[in-house]
């Protein structure tokens, strides 16, 4: 069992910026894609980001394209995500994942272990 940790999550007014981190642990985190989807209430969790496993192929949904910037940092077995311009409409519960292959997929099925979530609220 694979257990991942959000962390960094908050309230923040729109405009603002977090930076969002997801520990992994063991030694095979460097050897799969990550990725970060986000689920608002009422609506079914959406594709956010994703990045290969060597960071060279990262993949956004067009909704934060420009604004969100996903990274990671293989010897410390941590995956990023930097939030920029926040808006109101980025509420929500954010959720990293580990991918299935080395290459970033943006649909939950290509994802095998989830975390717990950290919960993102930007205010108008």
């Amino acid at each position: 069992q694979v257990q991942l940790v959000e962390s960094g999550g908050g309230l923040v007014q729109a405009g603002g910026s977090l930076r969002l981190s997801c520990t992994a642990p063991g030694r095979t985190f460097s050897w799969y894609a990550m990725g970060w989807f986000r689920q608002a209430p009422g609506k079914e969790r959406e594709f956010v980001a994703a990045i290969s496993w060597s960071g060279d192929n990262t993949p956004y949904a067009n909704s934060v394209k420009g604004r969100f910037t996903i990274s990671r940092d293989n010897a410390k077995n941590t995956l990023y995500l930097q939030m920029n311009s926040l808006k109101p409409e980025d509420t929500a519960v954010y959720y990293c994942a580990r991918g299935t292959a080395s290459y970033p997929a943006t649909t939950t099925t290509d994802y095998d272990y989830w975390g717990q979530g950290t919960q993102v609220t930007v205010s108008s």
